[in-house]
């Protein structure tokens, strides 16, 4: 179960000042092109896991955030999609770079 951050107030607020995400819950950022995204952990209070993601639902990276932490964590690749997590879900669930997320109508 993902909330949808699509407008750019709702990725800029994200999951900050959350004191907790259920396991298999998110928030999914979508954007209208594929470009470098770049993602921090300022103002969030949970650790999570962000994956980049292609154009057409591609897992192209994973990676551990830890809250508070302002280095960006960035795609070394255009994507269109980040999906943030509850650090270590997606190890849990089985879900690694180069599954397929199917994205419908966005």
């Amino acid at each position: 179960m993902v909330e949808i951050a699509a407008t750019d107030a709702e990725r800029q607020q994200g999951l900050m000042h959350r004191t907790e995400l259920k396991d298999g819950h998110g928030m999914l950022f979508i954007f209208d092109q594929d470009q470098i995204l770049s993602f921090w952990m300022m103002n969030t209070l949970i650790p999570l896991s962000i994956a980049y993601i292609r154009y057409d639902g591609r897992i192209l990276e994973i990676y551990d955030m830890e809250p508070g932490n302002l280095n960006p964590v960035s795609s070394s690749r255009s994507v269109r999609y980040a999906l943030e997590v509850p650090q270590n879900w997606f190890s849990r669930a089985g879900i690694r770079p180069g599954d397929r997320l199917i994205i419908e109508n966005f």
